[in-house]
């Protein structure tokens, strides 16, 4: 299985590209990250994240997408614009009929660290070594979203079930 780790952002929003399967240790397909001008208006943000996230989309054809689910922070405007980068994150994956699960940081630290108290350093050497890559992705956004992408992996049972469920679902219209 294919699948695209989306750490959302609006001044940068991690993505990470794995394959593999429940039991098996995951490849490396593609990491980086989408970038909007912070200056620009949000509008035209969110729009140049869309079609950030499509070339992504449209170049590795996931088969699912995992999304770090926005948690409530001290400061109320980066906890708006990440919600709303999550949102088009879940729209693009949605648009091309993919399953679209979203994993809370504490959930994604456990899975690659086994640690939902994880930092952002072990998370990243986690990932490193669950990839066999010789240093981390900078920036750490493209490191959480190969995690978010590697927890999807590992949680692959549900995401097959909800993929035959839209399969069923688009064969009775």
């Amino acid at each position: 299985m294919r699948v695209i780790g989306i750490d959302p952002g609006l001044t940068r929003c991690g993505i990470g590209i794995v394959e593999g399967t429940v039991g098996r240790p995951p490849r490396l397909v593609a990491v980086g990250v989408v970038r909007t001008t912070v200056g620009d208006d949000l509008a035209s943000r969110l729009l140049a994240l869309e079609a950030g996230l499509t070339e992504w989309f449209d170049e590795y054809r996931p088969e699912a997408a995992g999304i770090e689910r926005v948690f409530a922070q001290h400061n109320l405007s980066s906890v708006m614009d990440t919600s709303q980068a999550s949102g088009v994150a879940a729209l693009t994956a949605a648009r091309r009929g993919l399953p679209v699960t979203f994993h809370t940081p504490s959930e994604v630290k456990a899975a690659v660290t086994g640690s939902g108290n994880a930092d952002k350093a072990q998370v990243a050497a986690m990932v490193v070594r669950i990839l066999k890559l010789t240093a981390a992705p900078k920036p750490a956004d493209a490191a959480d979203a190969l995690a978010i992408a590697v927890t999807q992996v590992w949680r692959g049972a549900v995401t097959n079930r909800y993929a035959a469920a839209v399969a069923a679902a688009k064969g009775k219209r």
